[in-house]
């Protein structure tokens, strides 16, 4: 059976390895991304730029915490500009909101 498979599929082999390559570079970039070293080194970066007067020690702090943000991979907000949240109208009993399917209250 998976020699009839691999006949199969073999039109779609280029896809694939495409695919495979596409994923081992996407590894490859994170784990880059999120080593130590390179962190530090952009860290030291940043301190540079402000000792030459390139950046304000505000942009400095925003600039590093988007560089902590992604080492420890999640969001603190500080400095972000989110859209607010909808606000979902209050729910009256009795009343039916679903808007896939209209019609009478269950």
């Amino acid at each position: 059976m998976d020699l009839l498979w691999a006949l199969l599929t073999l039109p779609y082999a280029p896809v694939r390895g495409l695919t495979a390559v596409v994923n081992v570079v996407a590894r490859e970039a994170e784990s880059r991304q999120r080593n130590p070293v390179n962190v530090r080194r952009e860290l030291e970066e940043l301190d540079a730029a402000v000792a030459a007067g390139e950046l304000s020690a505000e942009e400095r702090d925003r600039a590093e915490q988007r560089v902590l943000d992604r080492l420890t991979g999640g969001s603190s907000g500080a400095g972000e500009r989110r859209r607010p949240a909808r606000r979902r109208p209050a729910r009256e009993e009795g009343v039916r909101h679903d808007r896939r399917r209209p019609g009478p209250a269950a």
